[in-house]
């Protein structure tokens, strides 16, 4: 048996003797070509780095979809070894029922407190002091990703703002592109909007809105502006008519849709496709108009089991999925951030050193899962699918639903 520092103390504190080797059953929605690659990378790691089996649970769609077959199987007795969640509010009603495991001690262990960066991503794993997930990556909304074969066949240059991608729409309209792809998916459209929110309308005006709750600010000026915005991006997007975020990420890798406003997990789909970052396509972080990256992402929950070789299993993972090798190996393949700021990412592609480089900055914002509970982000997703689905909505009486959402948001 292969071991690692975090393993042996992950072990340790099981409070049993050797365990027996368990199967380990991991319930996510990584189910595209590239997120397959990324998870494939961590059931290598733990089946060869442990005694134990990892049991692939992989539920087919969004997280919207996959989230409540995880928590009614918790709620039901049926619990998985372990499941991805967002880290965020997400498991907090399931932390209030004593449904999850408390990972204090590997984290106390394994120095998580000194090694997470930002700090604000284990803070979002902790529950009146308490532990209760591993975060795995940063995943970040800001970008637009823009392919350079759309740009050539439309004779214009790759837009570099939104600003000019927007001023490239008829250009590539009149050489048969679609200028925005856009899945049909409710939190493919509110993700683009909250990515809109912030590089238009600023990071003052987002906190005010996500964070304070603050109505009057979302039925302001300056949030009319990012609606003006939206209206835009739904003109452009009318003619993409695919359903799935990587179908849309397709368009842009095969040329047929000009750009797309996705996180960067979509990198991972170029990377499977074999296209080069600033070769084949573009990145631009905060649309080119605000350089900063939120850092939401992806988090590992382990739900309370009574059997003792499943729990000894369930500690080994948490441990490892921070170990400085499954970082590099998994966030390399799935296109995110590392959690860790102690690993070396030497083999990065341009769009990752881009946002190495706006982390290590300090140019970082929450995520708003962090903020919004699931029924506010399940409200504001329903009105941007009726928006982008509707051409009669107006910017304005949008905004006017938008804004009754914040006020009783809580």
């Amino acid at each position: 048996m292969k071991t690692i520092t975090g393993i042996l103390a992950a072990t340790a504190l099981t409070g049993v003797g050797a365990a027996n080797a368990a199967d380990l059953e991991v319930t996510h929605w990584w189910t595209s070509g590239g997120e397959a690659a990324a998870v494939a990378e961590l059931a290598k790691a733990f089946d060869n780095g442990t005694d134990h089996t990892w049991v692939d649970g992989a539920i087919a769609g969004s997280g919207g979809t996959a989230r409540p077959i995880i928590v009614s199987r918790i709620l039901g007795g049926d619990p998985m070894g372990a499941t991805q969640l967002n880290h965020g509010r997400q498991a907090e009603e399931l932390i209030q029922a004593g449904l999850l495991m408390d990972l204090t001690d590997i984290a106390e262990a394994e120095g998580w407190k000194d090694v997470v960066h930002p700090s604000s991503l284990l803070d979002a794993c902790t529950f009146e002091g308490k532990i209760y997930c591993a975060p795995v990556n940063i995943h970040s909304w800001q970008w637009m990703w823009l392919s350079h074969k759309a740009f050539a066949d439309a004779g214009v240059d790759v837009p570099q703002n939104w600003g000019e991608f927007v001023a490239a729409r008829d250009a590539l309209e009149a050489a048969g592109k679609v200028p925005l792809a856009m899945g049909g998916q409710p939190w493919q459209q509110n993700g683009a909007f909250g990515v809109m929110t912030v590089a238009l309308g600023g990071l003052d005006l987002w906190k005010q809105i996500n964070v304070d709750k603050n109505a009057d600010a979302a039925g302001g000026p300056e949030m009319a502006k990012v609606f003006e915005a939206a209206a835009v991006a739904r003109e452009m997007a009318k003619n993409s008519k695919v359903q799935d975020w990587n179908q849309a990420t397709n368009m842009v890798i095969t040329g047929e849709a000009g750009a797309q406003i996705m996180g960067d997990w979509a990198q991972g789909e170029f990377q499977v496709a074999g296209q080069t970052a600033g070769e084949d396509y573009t990145c631009l972080p905060g649309l080119g108009e605000t350089q900063i990256l939120d850092t939401g992402g992806d988090a590992f929950y382990f739900p309370v089991n009574k059997d003792a070789d499943v729990t000894a299993g369930q500690k080994e993972l948490a441990a490892l999925l921070l170990s400085k090798e499954v970082q590099v190996a998994f966030n390399l393949a799935k296109g995110s951030l590392p959690v860790r700021g102690d690993v070396d990412l030497a083999a990065a592609n341009d769009c990752m050193k881009k946002g190495l480089k706006i982390l290590a900055d300090g140019n970082i914002m929450p995520s708003g899962d962090m903020h919004l509970t699931p029924d506010t982000t399940s409200q504001i997703n329903d009105l941007m699918t009726e928006f982008f689905a509707d051409p009669s909505y107006s910017p304005e009486d949008a905004q006017k639903s938008y804004a009754k959402i914040i006020k009783t948001a809580d």
